[in-house]
């Protein structure tokens, strides 16, 4: 299995936060967006095998988790997420 190369980090800072509440409607914001880059770069190194990049798409499945959920709890207490 390839490895991902460490953590991704927190994919919800106060950063993050006020990034996507400062976009437009129409504009995209992937908090994830590094672990999926590393998912698409893992598949054109190994010519498509989605099995030699299990961990990174592992690791973009687990970011998304842990933004939808911050950002779950935060629209809960009434914020802007």
């Amino acid at each position: 299995m390839a490895s991902t190369g460490g953590n991704t980090g927190e994919p919800w800072t106060a950063e993050t936060k006020s990034k996507f509440d400062g976009k437009d409607r129409s504009e995209f914001l992937d908090p994830c967006q590094e672990a999926a880059t590393k998912s698409i770069r893992c598949l054109h190194r190994n010519q498509g095998d989605r099995t030699m990049c299990s961990d990174y798409f592992q690791a973009y499945r687990d970011c998304k988790k842990i933004w939808i959920e911050k950002r779950r709890i935060e629209s809960k207490r009434g914020g802007n997420a």
